[in-house]
This record gives C-alpha cells, structure tokens and sequence, in this order.
C-alpha cells in the first residue's frame, strides 16, 4: 500500500522531487480533500525546445503522477491504483507560464466504486487542459486511470 500523507507535505515533497525540480515544474496547490492540484510551470532555458517554447515532455510532466494519487487518497485502502496510459495532443506553443488544473469530482469517485464493486478492473478517463498565462489553450492531457479492488 502506498504511504498517505497530508495534501500539504505532498506537495512540499512534489515540489523537490528531482523530475519537477529540473524542469521548473511546481504544484502550486493541492486540496486537503485531494480533489484538486494546481501545478505551473514558467519557459526557462531548461524547459525549452529547439524552437524556444515549452518542450513537450515538460508539459505531460507537468500533469503525469496527479489523477492516479488524486484517485488513490479517495478511495478505501482496499483498491490498487495506477496510471495506466496518458496522450497529450499540443495545440498551442508554449510561450510563456503555462499551468494546468487537474478536478476529481464525485461523479467520478461513485463511477469508479460502481464500476470495481464486483472485483472488476476499471479504466477511467481524465481530462486536463495546458492553459498559458493568458489562458490560451497550450495542450490538452488525457489519462487513463486503473483501479481494481484487491482480492480478499
């Protein structure tokens, strides 16, 4: 089972962890009830591509660990979570700071605990959008979420 902690220390520890760290990515806010992250990340020279915009591997980055861990600290320990498949469509250069808001909602939770209350597997899709500081639509993430109820 994985560790739970506080919204605030994961964030703290999100925010040092060498992947965010080198790339300038930084989780501006995570709800205490887990159902919300913030997470930004401004154009430096070691985020930037060849053609002096937001480099693609940053910007999934950005979004990759947060649907999967906002999963797992709303579900009973009895569940395995993990990320399962995730695609990023770009539509905009990233040319400035770019920020990202990713929701759990309880629609999604229920769906989740319908769907695995038999022991089945389920795969659930989250959406997230890749704003810019004037909020023009840099990417679009999408991740596929797996959660299965252990076997007793």
């Amino acid at each position: 089972m994985a560790p739970r902690t506080s919204a605030r220390l994961l964030r703290l520890g999100m925010n040092l962890w060498p992947p965010f760290l080198g790339a300038g990515i930084r989780v501006r806010r995570i709800a205490p009830d887990f159902r919300e992250v913030v997470v930004e990340m401004p154009l430096r020279l070691r985020n930037r591509n060849y053609f002096g915009t937001q480099f693609g591997g940053s910007l999934y980055a950005m979004t990759d660990p947060f649907f999967a861990l906002m999963v797992l600290y709303n579900l009973p320990p009895e569940y395995y979570v993990w990320d399962k498949a995730g695609s990023i469509d770009y539509i905009a250069p990233g040319r400035s700071r770019v920020q990202a808001t990713m929701r759990l909602t309880q629609s999604d939770i229920d769906m989740i605990l319908k769907m695995t209350a038999a022991g089945d597997k389920h795969l659930h899709v989250f959406n997230a959008d890749i704003v810019d500081r004037e909020g023009l639509l840099v990417a679009r993430v999408e991740k596929v979420v797996y959660v299965r109820k252990k076997k007793r």
